[in-house]
């Protein structure tokens, strides 16, 4: 479903490449674990992914679609959910979900009756006609999840959207991300808490200087029980704990 090439990403005038000769492929039916230290490289593959920032060397394909030829059509099998947070403030959560689904072109029967189903979930369909700039930072994640959901992608690429959720979303998002896969679709998540990696994901990928150092599913890559994730990415990272924000 999600096909990386030999991608390769330079800001400005640095000599170091933020992406170095990246080579991936994400398959349908599995949620796709995603690990870096900060400044490894995550965000910028994952921008690059959703068509954000532009490709240096090599290209990327979205369920056949090369995102630089083609990335209106692309974008329309994605789901994104940042971990800026940002959303439009002054809208309702009602408006702001009407305007994400006609830009995805969902009909307006469909919009209403997705996110009537998608808040429900998260718990805020009481809070549908309030200016989302009341919302606490936890409640804009929750709309941030239900309008990349909108408009029902094959790919759902995820960074840190745990974050700011309480017990009881995270808990639902994480079953929505398995019965999404299940479905035959694919979840690419990101995040520092290497215990929910751990438990919810079928393959890690590990990326360290712009570099993979790691894609196997996880009993190949721990290759023993008693080894946890955790142990495995601080060594072919070299990361000290104190290094590390999981």
């Amino acid at each position: 479903m999600i096909q990386i090439q030999n991608v390769s990403k330079t800001y400005g005038n640095s000599n170091k490449k933020a992406v170095d000769n990246l080579t991936l492929t994400v398959n349908d039916g599995e949620i796709f674990g995603f690990l870096g230290p900060n400044g490894a490289g995550k965000s910028t593959t994952i921008k690059m992914i959703c068509g954000i920032l532009s490709i240096d060397e090599g290209a990327i394909s979205i369920d056949g679609i090369d995102i630089a030829q083609n990335p209106m059509e692309a974008k329309k099998h994605i789901g994104f959910v940042p971990d800026t947070h940002e959303t439009y403030e002054n809208l309702t959560a009602n408006e702001f979900l009407n305007f994400i689904g006609t830009v995805y072109d969902v009909p307006s029967k469909e919009i209403k009756q997705r996110a009537e189903k998608l808040l429900s979930i998260f718990e805020l369909d009481k809070v549908l006609n309030n200016p989302i700039k009341t919302y606490s930072h936890g409640m804009k994640q929750k709309i941030l999840v239900v309008a990349a959901l909108l408009h029902n992608p094959k790919v759902w690429i995820l960074d840190e959207p745990l974050t700011g959720l309480d017990p009881q979303s995270a808990y639902q998002l994480k079953l929505m991300m398995r019965n999404h896969a299940d479905e035959g679709n694919t979840v690419f998540f990101s995040s520092h808490v290497i215990d929910v990696v751990e438990k919810v994901c079928d393959r890690i990928a590990i990326i360290d200087n712009g570099s993979l150092v790691v894609v196997d599913t996880l009993d190949n890559i721990r290759q023993n029980k008693d080894v946890s994730l955790e142990d495995v990415f601080l060594k072919v990272t070299g990361a000290n704990v104190e290094d590390y924000n999981g």
